[in-house]
């Protein structure tokens, strides 16, 4: 099963692909983690994405698609990936279906974490203060969600016609959210 999650930064799609990770085997494909990660190496990749994350960018569709492209045969050994973070655009969301229809798969479900704008910055707020990361200060996530809203918004309807979106309150407690996932996936 390949699985998309939506929602803004902070919407709790980290926290959601975790669990699905524990609970179904899946693979967490988080194109935040392999940034973070690609950044921690200092490789000079690590070092433009850096430079583009702390400027509040998107990295381009190339590197995003490239990052992915590399993880697919480790999520198809498990039986399914868990796309969170990506796609943010229709270009990178068309590129995942040639991806995955090249290797005799496709996406499943898509599952949006409906969330609430303000809520959002307050929480990335408390965690920027919590564990520093550099990618929550609060007025990067600001550029962040506004181009999430202006770039991946149009996402909802390209799914939706496909007739594989769901969407969930995420402002609700972890475990509520959780259920309703599961429910959505018919667990």
């Amino acid at each position: 099963m390949n699985l998309i999650l939506f929602g803004p930064p902070a919407a709790g799609k980290g926290t959601q692909a975790k669990r699905l990770v524990e609970t179904r085997g899946m693979v967490q494909l988080s194109t935040g983690d392999m940034l973070r990660a690609a950044i921690a190496s200092g490789s000079d990749l690590g070092r433009e994405c850096q430079a583009i994350m702390s400027r509040g960018d998107l990295v381009s569709d190339d590197i995003v698609i490239a990052l992915i492209e590399e993880r697919l045969p480790e999520a198809e050994e498990a039986g399914g990936a868990i796309f969170d973070g990506f796609p943010r655009t229709v270009a990178q969301a068309e590129a995942l279906d040639a991806m995955l229809t090249r290797r005799g798969a496709r996406i499943d479900h898509v599952v949006r974490l409906k969330v609430d704008d303000a809520a959002l910055l307050e929480r990335v707020a408390r965690r920027y203060a919590e564990q520093g990361r550099p990618d929550d200060n609060p007025e990067s996530f600001k550029v962040r969600l506004a181009a999430y809203n202006r770039n991946t918004a149009p996402l909802l309807p390209y799914y939706a016609d496909k007739g594989l979106l769901t969407e969930i309150d995420g402002m609700g407690a972890i475990e509520t959210v959780s259920a309703a996932i599961d429910a959505a996936l018919g667990a």
